[in-house]
């Protein structure tokens, strides 16, 4: 089993705190896992003093009454010393959050959840809980991780950009499997995010959207261009009705909205706006196409890497055009291109004049698969491979 040591690093600080710990992701990413693997860690804590409950397991169907799961964890709890509890896929729990806050503010515990959509992270959470949480995004297997599982001389990269990083995937050989894993993940997605719990029955229209968001990794997003899309589909939509389905998919983790940052007005704007996606084999079985383009692939995977390191992202808006991605951290910021290749002379320099306008002293970094270095006045450019090795940026 690989040990995701990327997260178990941030979560240790927290094991014996009373904070609730809050790791979210899409579905099947690791995060069942990575509770195990916490288990695992608590060597000196007898197995009573250790409750894990799977929400998803039919044997614990009575405790979906949020009520009974309160009464099941009283009677558990026998003695004054701290009681680890493990709540996996807690979502399913219809308002979990009035008897996580009760075992954490009547009890001696320290409490770990899970789940698949981003009820764990909306106001009402944050109202009942009131800051007393600490949240962890949890995302599939970075490409450093896929490395470590796979002891192969094909191409790594190719493999990860064309069939994404979600751990189960990596049972199967044949791609025909593959692909047949990753439609029931993407099914059990939409049945159970979508459908259940968002209410959303047109899957016909959900498909649409997203093959679009697709098709247009990368790019800006246009509400206008994709209701134009959907008509030539024989789809018509309203504006509101667009946005209720990509708020559906933000939710449940298969996609993910990055903001546009005004680098001279200082400003996050609200329009044009970009989506990339969170696990690029899912892409690859809704796409149009045999493949998705590798130049877009590469630019979404530096996202989800920033991500895994910690950064909050936006797009660059300057003058003239922008910058991929500024990534944010505390007090740190870095100003980053993302390109294939820049042995054109013309890509070089198109990708390189972005940072001309940018005239603070922030590091500024090129990131392409070229071999040969092309840092130049202060710009610094990073390998692909080297970048996605790091285990911190």
């Amino acid at each position: 089993m690989l040990k995701r040591e990327i997260y178990l690093k941030k979560i240790r600080p927290f094991y014996n705190s009373n904070l609730v710990k809050i790791l979210v992701g899409i579905r099947r990413c690791g995060k069942s896992v990575l509770l195990k693997q916490i288990i695992e860690e608590l060597t000196n804590v007898d197995d009573e003093h250790i409750i894990y409950i799977n929400f998803e397991y039919i044997e614990y169907e009575e405790l979906l009454d949020y009520k009974k799961l309160n009464n099941y964890i009283k009677n558990k709890i026998k003695d004054d010393k701290l009681y680890y509890l493990f709540f996996d896929e807690i979502q399913n729990v219809l308002q979990f959050e009035k008897v996580v806050n009760s075992l954490r503010a009547s009890s001696n515990v320290s409490i770990f959840i899970t789940g698949s959509n981003s009820k764990l992270l909306a106001s009402e959470l944050s109202t009942v809980l009131s800051g007393r949480y600490v949240t962890f995004k949890i995302k599939p297997l970075s490409y450093k991780e896929v490395t470590q599982l796979l002891d192969t001389k094909d191409d790594v990269l190719d493999n990860y950009l064309k069939w994404g990083g979600l751990p189960n995937r990596f049972e199967f050989n044949d791609e025909e499997s593959i692909k047949n894993y990753l439609y029931n993940v993407y099914d059990s997605i939409i049945l159970r995010d979508v459908i259940e719990r968002l209410k959303l029955q047109d899957i016909n229209l959900l498909n649409l959207i997203l093959q679009y968001l697709i098709d247009t990794i990368g790019r800006e997003f246009s509400s206008t261009n994709i209701i134009k899309y959907l008509k030539n589909e024989g789809r018509e939509i309203s504006n509101s009705t667009l946005y209720s389905y990509l708020d559906a998919l933000c939710k449940c983790f298969l996609i993910q909205k990055i903001y546009r940052y005004d680098v001279h007005g200082k400003t996050i704007l609200k329009t044009l706006n970009k989506y990339y996606m969170t696990d690029l084999g899912l892409a690859q079985i809704k796409n149009n196409k045999s493949f998705i383009n590798k130049s877009y692939a590469i630019e979404n995977l530096v996202y989800n890497q920033l991500l895994i390191f910690g950064y909050d992202v936006c797009v660059g808006k300057i003058k003239k055009g922008e910058i991929d991605f500024i990534a944010i951290k505390t007090n740190e910021v870095k100003y980053i291109q993302v390109s294939l290749t820049v042995s054109d002379e013309n890509t070089y320099e198109r990708e390189m004049s972005a940072f001309d306008e940018i005239k603070d002293n922030y590091p500024k970094y090129l990131i392409t698969t070229d071999k040969l270095d092309y840092s130049k006045n202060g710009i610094i450019h990073l390998n692909l491979f080297e970048f996605l090795n790091k285990d911190e940026f």
